[in-house]
């Protein structure tokens, strides 16, 4: 007798949970497979699987179960109601970062109303950010830079699917940019975790994530040391940053964007969703 929706997803969710891992894998999975909405698989759920897709469903859980990312599998993620090709070579969107993206462009039309800025995303991975800013703001110029001739490559791939027309540069954060260019608006979400605690991540990110978009140095706080270092050289006036930050880093992130800009800036943290203090602002004036 064929196996039916419902017994193959009771079997994924029973099998995934033995192996510690996400219980709903299972369904992300197959409905990718069937090319199905979440309401049209619950309609189905006595339906029979073919063979085929029998033997795929059960070779891919064992896949998750093994702590591959389902998004590797799939070959994408969702960011900002847009797929964004990922793998190995970059990190895959969080929907944290979908916030930043939110805040960025709140502050864009405060600023700068309808006029065409320029932004740039520092570390760029997946492109996820450049290309939404790009999308949703198509008048104006986005740029993007990344350490990884891989990643960009992920990021130029998608910037293309997509119709977004952004500027890939490789380089090491904004050095590139120094003495050559200014910017309206710069935003990372750039490395920082402590290198002590990588060992201690996830293993479905330790071992699938690039370590290079992970590795914030000793204390967490690298990059972002960098970044405040060269922002002045880059930013215009008036000016917006915006950084992704790690869980208890935001005060030490707002205190480096305020010694960057020393009574020139409205400097403050913001929360997320799940109010957690995990984006940092500055927007500076004359």
């Amino acid at each position: 007798m064929a196996m039916t929706i419902h017994g193959a997803l009771m079997w994924a969710s029973s099998f995934l949970r033995e192996h510690h891992r996400d219980e709903n894998g299972g369904e992300w999975l197959l409905r990718h497979r069937l090319g199905l909405t979440r309401a049209q698989l619950l309609a189905a759920f006595s339906e029979p699987l073919t063979d085929s897709d029998w033997d795929w469903f059960q070779a891919q859980v064992k896949r998750l179960s093994e702590g591959v990312p389902v998004q590797h599998i799939l070959g994408f993620e969702e960011f900002y109601g847009r797929r964004f090709e990922v793998n190995e070579h970059v990190l895959i969107p969080r929907p944290e970062t979908e916030e930043l993206v939110q805040e960025i462009l709140q502050w864009k039309r405060l600023v700068f109303k309808d006029q065409p800025v320029r932004y740039v995303d520092v570390g760029t991975g997946s492109g996820a950010i450049a290309v939404t800013l790009k999308l949703e703001d198509p008048e104006s110029q986005v740029f993007a830079v990344d350490l990884s001739e891989k990643a960009l490559e992920v990021a130029a791939r998608n910037a293309n699917r997509l119709g977004a027309d952004v500027v890939f540069q490789k380089g090491d954060l904004l050095t590139p940019f120094i003495g050559q260019a200014t910017f309206d608006i710069v935003v990372s979400n750039p490395p920082y975790i402590p290198t002590e605690d990588i060992h201690t991540l996830d293993d479905v990110v330790k071992h699938h994530e690039p370590h290079l978009a992970l590795d914030g140095g000793p204390d967490g706080l690298v990059m972002y040391r960098r970044l405040c270092r060269d922002l002045p050289k880059v930013l215009a006036s008036p000016g917006i940053v915006g950084f992704e930050v790690g869980d208890g880093q935001a005060e030490a992130v707002r205190t480096l964007l305020a010694a960057a800009f020393p009574n020139k800036a409205n400097v403050y943290v913001k929360r997320d969703i799940s109010n957690k203090e995990r984006m940092c602002f500055a927007v500076t004036y004359s």
